[in-house]
C-alpha cells in the first residue's frame, strides 16, 4: 500500500470509530477515501462491534461498495434523517470549508451531508490548506445542464474564473455525472470568500450544484505522511 493510501486509511478509520455507533443511519460519501471508511464498517459489523447500521450513498460507485461489503442501503427518500455522514474532499480550509466533486458526485454528496446531524470529513495530508484553491489547483466542479455548459462557461470568464469542461478517460466525450448532467471546473485561483462566489456561481442559469461545501463539516481527519492522524474542528485553528 501507498504512503497516501495508507494516510487514507488511517483517517477513514478514525473517523469511523470515532464517530459509528450501533443503530445509526449513515450518508456515506464517494471516492477514494471512502473505499477505506467501508472496509472499516465492514470489519466492525462482521466483528458484532457495530450492529443495525443503515447506509445512504452517495453515489453508483458507494452503493455498490456498500452492497459488496454486505451493509444495509437505504436513499435520501426513505432515510432522510442521518446521524452521521463522512466523505472525503479533494480540499479543506481553516474554516472547514471544502471544495468537492473531484469524483463528480457532488450532488448528491451535498444532499445526503445536508441530511446529516453531523458531516465528517476524511482525507490525506495532501488536502490539507489553509483557503481553498492553495493545493488543489483543478478549480471548483460545478454540475451543469448540458444544454447551458457553454452559457455556463463564458459567465465564469466575465468572474475570472478559467472554465473546463471536464472530458471522460474510459470513453469518448464529456464526463456525465450520476444525474445525466457535465461537470466543468472552473479555477478562481486562491478563494477568499467562497461563500460569496457558491452564492454567485448558483445565479448562473443551468448551475445544478457547485462543489463548495461551506460551513458544513464539523471535523476533518487527515491521514499524514508519518503515519499519524490530525485532525481540525471549528475554532482549532
Amino acid at each position: 500500500m501507498s504512503s497516501i493510501d495508507s494516510a487514507k486509511r488511517k483517517a477513514a478509520f478514525a473517523a469511523v470509530d470515532e464517530f459509528v455507533k450501533s443503530g445509526m443511519n449513515l450518508g456515506i460519501g464517494s471516492g477514494s477515501t471512502v473505499v477505506f471508511a467501508v472496509e472499516r464498517l465492514k470489519d466492525l459489523v462482521d466483528k458484532g462491534t457495530l450492529k443495525n447500521l443503515v447506509c445512504v450513498p452517495t453515489s453508483f460507485q458507494s452503493s455498490i461498495l456498500l452492497k459488496e461489503a454486505g451493509l444495509t442501503t437505504s436513499d435520501p427518500n426513505d432515510t432522510p434523517d442521518l446521524d452521521v455522514a463522512i466523505d472525503g474532499a479533494d480540499e479543506v480550509d481553516n474554516k472547514l470549508n471544502c471544495i468537492k466533486g473531484g469524483g463528480a458526485c457532488q450532488l448528491q454528496e451535498k444532499i445526503v451531508a445536508s441530511c446529516a446531524k453531523i458531516f465528517v470529513v476524511i482525507a490525506d495530508y495532501r488536502k490539507e490548506s489553509k483557503v481553498l484553491g492553495e493545493k488543489w489547483k483543478k478549480g471548483v466542479p460545478v454540475e451543469v445542464v448540458p444544454m447551458a455548459y457553454r452559457m455556463f462557461m463564458n459567465r465564469c470568464a466575465k468572474m475570472n474564473g478559467k472554465a473546463v469542461l471536464r472530458m471522460a478517460k474510459s470513453k469518448a466525450g464529456p464526463v456525465v455525472s450520476d444525474n445525466g448532467n457535465f461537470i466543468v471546473d472552473v479555477d478562481f485561483g486562491e478563494i477568499a470568500d467562497p461563500t460569496t462566489l457558491e452564492q454567485k456561481l448558483k445565479m448562473i442559469p443551468g448551475v445544478v450544484e457547485v462543489g463548495l461545501f461551506i460551513g458544513m463539516a464539523a471535523k476533518a481527519f487527515f491521514g499524514q505522511e508519518d503515519g499519524s492522524v490530525t485532525t481540525r474542528t471549528l475554532g482549532s485553528m
